[in-house]
């Protein structure tokens, strides 16, 4: 057999690009290829470059890319997790995964198509980030009793849902309706419970469904308060890195913080509920009230001095890893068609159906708008159609 023929026309520049877009380091990315990195130094200064089968496993396998992209004159472009984030220092950002980054680049197609299905507007009459005047120095407290009263929902409804996956449906479905879509997908990293990322007219939240539901509920409003302050942002298990900001960006990641809270858990309620005194039953006790983590209530408890950050840190940290070891023990399984819908979420699916029905757009369109291929377009139907999966 002859030597396997090399690709023309890639452009070594975008292969780089791609590579330092995923976070990979050339030792990195040759591992991953069953590489020496000298081979992938030479595709990337064009005096090489890979066969078709090799372009298609660093396509598809290593950097998440469309094989047509390295064909591009110039790298596309995109996002820029260093300037979008401006509240993560440089070393967390630089500690997002590949997989992290693969996951802005869907929040960033999911953006699109929001934008496509409904012809570059936001199809909430009212959109939330909107009616809400949001300025940095703000009490979270004020806010949270805007925003509460903005989405109809007192504090007896809240308390009335059955449990925290019902909470987590209802808050969802809620805001979504006014205008800032959730979706959901299972992070590799674990450390990263979500982000949001800003638009003018489509501003995004992404959950790590591989956490609590109640982690999912805190961060949610943590990205929400990025939001009404005009501000991208990434919720982390470990917000210690708080510590080393300075200025605005502290300012911006104190507030996400100290709103998500207050407005799951109010202070005035807090006072009432902790009259004598709190313990770990305590803690079980309101957080099982307010469909909630017992994290939301130690951090109320932090930010009235209650609590210091050093056994904030250490009660966290051994709460996490509690649901860590349970998480691992579920294993894994679940419906394809349920887990999609959930991932979507069914504010989203109706959108991209009901355009379907009107004829707007085609079963190809609509396939590629829910991130399926066409044969499963009819059983994610199914299920869209029952209202399952959250």
């Amino acid at each position: 057999m002859g030597k396997p023929v090399e690709v023309e026309g890639i452009n070594p520049r975008v292969l780089q690009w791609a590579r330092e877009r995923a976070g990979y380091s050339l030792e990195d990315a040759a591992q991953k290829m069953g590489k020496a990195a000298d081979v992938l130094v030479a595709w990337e200064c064009g005096e090489g470059a890979p066969t078709y089968a090799q372009l298609e496993k660093l396509a598809y396998s290593v950097y998440k890319r469309p094989i047509a992209l390295f064909f591009f004159p110039e790298p596309p472009p995109e996002l820029d997790a260093t300037k979008e984030f401006r509240t993560l220092p440089e070393f967390e950002i630089s500690e997002l995964s590949s997989h992290t980054r693969y996951m802005l680049r869907q929040a960033q197609a999911m953006q699109l198509a929001l934008r496509e299905l409904n012809d570059g507007h936001n199809p909430a009459p009212a959109p939330l980030f909107r009616e809400l005047t949001v300025r940095r120095g703000d009490a979270p407290d004020r806010v949270a009793a805007q925003l509460r009263k903005a989405l109809g929902v007192d504090f007896q409804t809240q308390q009335s849902w059955d449990d925290e996956g019902t909470a987590l449906k209802e808050w969802r479905n809620r805001i979504e309706e006014r205008g800032i879509f959730i979706f959901k997908n299972s992070f590799k990293q674990r450390d990263v419970s979500g982000f949001c990322l800003l638009d003018e007219e489509v501003p995004v939240i992404y959950l790590n469904n591989s956490t609590t539901w109640t982690r999912q509920i805190f961060t949610i409003f943590h990205e929400l308060g990025h939001i009404l302050l005009h501000s991208s942002g990434v919720t982390k298990q470990d917000d210690s890195y708080v510590d080393s900001l300075r200025g605005t960006v502290r300012q911006v990641e104190m507030f996400a913080n100290q709103f998500a809270a207050e407005f799951l858990v109010p202070s005035a309620h807090l006072e009432r509920a902790l009259t004598r005194g709190w313990n770990e039953t305590t803690l079980a006790d309101l957080a099982d009230t307010y469909h909630v983590s017992r994290e939301v209530i130690l951090r109320n408890l932090l930010d009235r001095g209650l609590v210091s950050p050093e056994e904030y840190r250490e009660r966290a940290s051994k709460w996490a890893q509690e649901f860590k070891g349970t998480h691992r023990r579920r294993g894994k399984g679940g419906d394809y068609y349920n887990t999609r819908s959930s991932y979507l979420g069914s504010n989203y699916l109706q959108l991209a159906f009901n355009k379907y029905y009107q004829g707007r757009i085609s079963r190809e369109q609509l396939a590629d708008y829910l991130g399926v291929k066409i044969r499963n377009v009819r059983g994610l139907e199914e299920v869209a159609t029952r209202g399952a999966g959250e």
